[in-house]
């Protein structure tokens, strides 16, 4: 099983997004037996606090549910647990290496890198803007799946 650990900084808005994305595509092309898909916090801001709302409510609009999901904080001990880590932005990737120590087997990626774009994630937290967020989170999920089909 090959495993994925999407990561932002409060676990609560992009990488649940980003998780919730990613299984759906996964289930509907009938491979959930293939993948673990999990999503992780590098800040303990959130931990414990469910969905931000905006993000329930965009992710439902396309019968997407992510219902029984609490933040989390990643931890040094996932580095050898998950085969990738994909970040919402430049920001989570310096706070997965600081968490980790390293990268020693290159696991750490962009979601937009996948779909040849060279930008982060904007954080809707911030911004109020879920739809961008969904449309750019889309884009990262379907470029990765395609990615890990061709290995």
């Amino acid at each position: 099983m090959y495993r994925i650990m999407f990561v932002c900084h409060g676990n609560i808005c992009r990488s649940p997004m980003a998780e919730f994305v990613m299984k759906d595509i996964i289930q509907r092309e009938g491979r959930e037996n293939e993948y673990f898909i999990a999503s992780s916090a590098t800040s303990n801001e959130e931990t414990g606090n469910p969905v931000h709302y905006g993000t329930r409510r965009k992710l439902a609009e396309y019968g997407i549910s992510c219902e029984g999901k609490y933040a989390v904080r990643l931890r040094a001990d996932d580095y050898d647990k998950y085969d990738m880590f994909i970040g919402m932005d430049s920001y989570n990737v310096v706070n997965m290496l600081k968490i980790f120590g390293h990268d020693k087997n290159k696991k750490i990626h962009l979601v937009l890198e996948f779909a040849g774009i060279d930008r982060d994630v904007a954080d809707p937290w911030y911004t109020g803007d879920f739809d961008t967020t969904y449309e750019d989170v889309k884009k990262g999920c379907e470029a990765l799946y395609k990615y890990l089909c061709k290995k």
